[in-house]
């Protein structure tokens, strides 16, 4: 149990390693990893959920194990799609969790599956905080020079859902990634 455990904790260690490679097509050198994008999107999804009216934690939590799968198949850009078969994250996650403790192994793979199906007010605000991330990071990446970042706003604010994170996005616009130094 203990062994399963811990070589479950090192394989979840590669996300601080595997790196968000759609940026490189825009030209940043050494885009954030897995892991640094689903640190704030955690943080974002508590955000979002506490504004909705749904659960910070769990909200938080999905968005902790969204990418988790990405340890086996790297960050595939959108350009990868039309050639591969898009992995089933809940496959992968089955995969990823088979030797774990039945609570551990469920654990992870029932927020896999509430992310994944979105049938519930937490999933939704998880998946709004990955887009959000994703379309904060472009505006940072956009601010020291990196140019051709628009796609990524763009698909980023088409994909939200949420009123809170519509709301967000309009404000991040507006606003200089420095701007908390002002408050």
């Amino acid at each position: 149990m203990s062994a399963s455990l811990a070589s479950f904790a090192y394989e979840l260690g590669l996300l601080k390693r595997v790196r968000r490679s759609g940026w490189w097509h825009a030209g940043v050198r050494d885009p954030e990893s897995v892991g640094e994008h689903s640190l704030r999107a955690a943080q974002l999804a508590a955000l979002i959920a506490a504004e909705e009216g749904a659960s910070p934690e769990r909200a938080a939590f999905l968005a902790l194990w969204h990418d988790t799968q990405e340890t086996r198949t790297g960050d595939l850009p959108l350009t990868a799609v039309g050639y591969l078969r898009k992995p089933e994250p809940r496959e992968i996650t089955a995969d990823q969790t088979a030797a774990l403790p039945d609570r551990s192994r469920s654990l992870v793979r029932d927020a896999v599956d509430e992310y994944e199906t979105r049938e519930s007010a937490e999933a939704w605000c998880a998946k709004d905080a990955d887009k959000l991330e994703m379309l904060l990071q472009a505006l940072e990446y956009r601010d020291i020079g990196v140019r051709p970042v628009d796609e990524w706003i763009d698909s980023a604010q088409k994909g939200l859902t949420t009123e809170t994170a519509k709301r967000i996005a309009e404000a991040a616009l507006t606003l200089s990634p420095l701007s908390w130094r002002d408050r």
